[in-house]
């Protein structure tokens, strides 16, 4: 798993994560993604649109992380996931928690409310 930390603007960040979100790539990137997200920005873009795959240790660190920056008066948002990475959200009912956006402009326009 790897992942890109952008810093768009000084409250916004985006995310991009890259492969598979089971247990070896979430604990490749557990500390690392913690740490950006519950630092600094208070408007986070999770882009998934490279995660090939997502488990339930997947689910909870992107739960945790949404919960954080909420707690903080932030807000985050999970972008772009491929069809698979999709259901497994819709399934495990995340967008009730977490939004889940088509496209950057759409997580833009999302974290600006």
């Amino acid at each position: 798993m790897k992942m890109t930390i952008e810093n768009v603007e000084p409250s916004l960040t985006r995310i991009a994560l890259d492969g598979r979100l089971d247990i070896e790539g979430t604990h490749a990137i557990d500390q690392k993604f913690a740490f950006a997200t519950s630092t600094k920005s208070l408007r986070l873009a999770v882009d998934l649109s490279a995660v090939s795959f997502l488990a339930s240790i997947g689910l909870r660190t992107l739960l945790t992380a949404a919960r954080a920056q909420a707690a903080r008066g932030g807000k985050m948002v999970l972008m772009a996931p491929n069809d698979m990475v999709r259901k497994t959200l819709e399934l495990a009912g995340v967008e009730s928690l977490v939004p889940i956006v088509d496209d950057w402009e759409s997580a833009r326009a999302s974290l600006q409310s």
